[in-house]
């Protein structure tokens, strides 16, 4: 009592009490508070009540917000108002909350603002502008927070027609509405119209928002120079430099790929020690990860001071981002929660993520049940996505399809993970349909959705229909097709032996193509036999990776499938010569929570003699009922024994015998191949199948194959 000021009646004691616990978020005292209020001589009143809701919405107990809120004998507007924010913070359900609003007998503006804020954070775009229109019939005054929350709801259409409204209204006055604009046009890019809008602003109308909106615009349209320039000008204009301009500008380095750029930028930052904040540490940590540089990016996360939730959200991300160190990825997710944090829907989906990478559905089980134990601030929307993503690279598109099926609201986000799974099984008819829903339900795609569905054409050898989604993405969707489309749609025309289509692709393209495309354009000459222009591939994927041992693997198995033996060891010469190291292939089955990894010829696993001689008995049924051994995967020069056991100890073959002793008959194993399953695996693993009667998944480097009875769900044609 003695922190308060000499007050001249109880009740305006009582009061200031209270507004210091909401205010100071301190639920013990205000619970307190709240029982003398029930018992005490304090008058029971309205706005008391109000503040109570206030207090207990303001410390994320909603539950108790509600039980006090249907106690309130006469709610009024502020009443509602106060509730329907902390539903908005703390509740996933755009319908509760537009439930909640219709309870409001006379909602005013601040009650429209609260509920047009919920639709812009979930992407309610409909949602918003039906609100803003029901608004305006009702001629309540739009301020700039209306026009801020509306505008940043929009899905990539109608920012034209609200920046209309807005400089007719006279509402171009409030900063808030111009920063919207930016990051609106900007996120649909438009950057040009964003430009226009921040030189109208000028400096008088132009907060520090204002230029680190304009700064992450030009970095998300790889104008990393215009970035550093504005940054410049900012600066010599007298604005303060703050942590997010400097988050902002890391984030502009960070989309342009610009390491080199971002590296000198950090070496500035630590003269300052800005670099220890946890906010431009968070953004320095995102930058090292995506430029795959993740051993800088835990330095950087070790020297931040009092690393807060985000930050170890980031380092977590970044983990998983680099699939090799996935395992540390959950590493730092335990270590997180011994810390003290409490993970929220965005730790689980990077950890998710993590477990994506190392094909565990053990562990992605066990962060699927922590998950659902767990009351999140946000959406679950984001974590059911990532689970989705998670349960198709661990093989059990069943259960994917399952919490698809169960959510109770799906965005953008949640139809591109379901077709990408489906692409990745090659079940390319269900990755077509579902896309179809998906434009029916007025989803609108992105690049990302065009990704997954190009691939689903590709390993479905469906030429005409590729073609034509490649073409929509631009002319009727309004995508600019980027490298990765170009590389889908060249693997599209490559994989069917079109190969003037895609040389012709190639040279009409408005960038030069990428490693993926070379590769992909290799991968199919090997599976064709095109030796002149697999050797164009492979030379021109060198120049752009000259240590990428894949490229050498792929050409030297073209040249060894055509007998080129010669050539097979000038190949190999080179890579020496280089320094260039093929990586091991390996293969691995979890089975009762414990990961059993094999490489060919192995010789260390416990039950390897138990794994050969299965291999043995099966390989001799496999012959019998048809199968041929391919020397030309042995590398070998000659139809000789030797060969035949080379192919007989692929690693992926050990896995599967290993898989299929160690669990009960009928029950499906899967594989985790770290390279590409080669030609006679593929066969071997069909043949096999279909004498044990079991279903066998290998998720290989480039897809998935379902084995079953003798067939392969992609169909021999990847």
């Amino acid at each position: 009592m003695n922190q308060f000021p000499l007050i001249n009646s109880p009740l305006q004691t009582f009061r200031a009490l209270l507004k210091s616990c909401i205010s100071g978020r301190n639920l013990v005292s205000g619970a307190a508070l709240h029982a003398l209020y029930i018992k005490s001589f304090v008058p029971q009143s309205t706005y008391v009540s109000n503040h109570f809701v206030l207090l207990y919405s303001n410390c994320n107990s909603l539950s108790l917000a509600n039980q006090l809120f249907d106690e309130i004998p006469h709610p009024n507007v502020f009443s509602y108002n106060v509730l329907l924010n902390a539903h908005a913070r703390l509740s996933t359900s755009g319908d509760s909350l537009t439930a909640l609003f219709r309870r409001i007998p006379d909602p005013d503006v601040v009650s429209y603002n609260t509920l047009l804020s919920a639709f812009a954070v979930g992407g309610w775009s409909d949602n918003a502008v039906d609100l803003f229109n029901e608004m305006r019939k009702r001629d309540l005054d739009c301020d700039g927070f209306t026009l801020s929350s509306v505008i940043s709801s929009l899905n990539g259409s109608g920012v034209e027609q609200f920046h209309g409204l807005v400089m007719v209204s006279g509402l171009d006055v409030y900063v808030s509405v111009g920063n919207v604009l930016m990051s609106s046009y900007s996120k649909m890019g438009m950057l040009m119209e964003a430009e226009r809008v921040f030189e109208g602003m000028g400096n008088e109308k132009r907060d520090g928002v204002s230029w680190n909106c304009m700064i992450v615009a030009y970095g998300q349209h790889r104008e990393g120079l215009k970035a550093l320039s504005l940054f410049q000008e900012m600066v010599h204009s007298g604005f303060d430099i703050d942590m997010f301009t400097l988050a902002s500008l890391l984030t502009a380095f960070t989309s342009v790929k610009d390491i080199r750029g971002g590296a000198q930028f950090h070496a500035q930052l630590i003269k300052t020690s800005f670099e220890r904040n946890s906010h431009v540490g968070s953004s320095l940590i995102d930058l090292y990860s995506k430029s795959r540089e993740i051993l800088n990016a835990k330095k950087v996360f070790e020297e931040v001071n009092e690393p807060d939730l985000v930050v170890w959200n980031t380092m977590i991300s970044g983990y998983s981002l680099n699939g090799e160190f996935s395992e540390e990825g959950l590493h730092c997710f335990i270590q997180m929660q011994r810390a003290g944090f409490k993970p929220d829907d965005c730790t689980f989906v990077c950890a998710i993520s993590a477990c994506s990478n190392l094909s565990s559905p053990s562990q992605g089980q066990q962060l699927h049940n922590l998950a659902m134990k767990t009351k999140f601030p946000s959406s679950l929307i984001a974590v059911n996505n990532a689970l989705i993503s998670m349960y198709s690279k661990c093989g059990k598109l069943n259960d994917a399809e399952k919490i698809f099926s169960r959510m109770p609201e799906r965005n953008t986000v949640s139809f591109n993970s379901m077709i990408a799974g489906y692409a990745q099984h090659g079940l390319g008819n269900e990755a077509l349909d579902l896309f179809q829903e998906m434009l029916e339900l007025k989803n609108s795609p992105t690049s990302i959705t065009f990704i997954s569905v190009l691939s689903a054409c590709a390993h479905t050898g469906r030429i005409d229909e590729g073609l034509g989604y490649f073409n929509s993405m631009k002319n009727i969707y309004g995508i600019e097709p980027e490298e990765e489309h170009y590389s889908c749609a060249i693997d599209l025309l490559a994989r069917a032996g079109m190969f003037l289509e895609a040389e012709e692709l190639i040279n009409s393209m408005p960038f030069d193509l990428d490693t993926i495309g070379w590769a992909a354009l290799l991968g199919a000459c090997r599976t064709h036999g095109n030796l002149k222009l697999g050797a164009k591939a492979a030379e021109e994927l060198l120049k752009l990776e000259p240590s990428n041992a894949a490229a050498y693997a792929m050409l030297s198995n073209l040249y060894a499938t055509k007998g080129k033996w010669d050539e097979v060891a000038s190949v190999r010469k080179l890579m020496k010569d280089r320094g260039v190291q093929k990586k091991p292939g390996c293969s691995w089955i979890e089975l009762n929570r414990k990961v059993h990894i094999f490489v060919a010829d192995d010789v260390s696993h416990p039950k390897i003699k138990e794994v050969y001689m299965f291999l043995e008995e099966i390989v001799e049924k496999m012959k019998a009922a048809g199968y041929v051994p391919d020397l030309r995967w042995a590398m070998a020069k000659d139809d000789s024994r030797e060969g035949e056991l080379r192919l007989e100890h692929h690693s992926e073959k050990l896995a599967v015998a290993f898989g299929l002793i160690s669990t009960r008959d009928g029950e499906p194993i899967l594989v985790v191949k770290n390279l590409r399953i080669c030609g006679d695996c593929h066969t071997a693993i069909k043949f096999i199948s279909r004498i044990t009667g079991r279903e066998i998944t290998v998720r290989d480097a480039h897809r998935y194959h379902c084995f079953r009875e003798g067939s392969c769900s992609c169909g021999d044609y990847w």
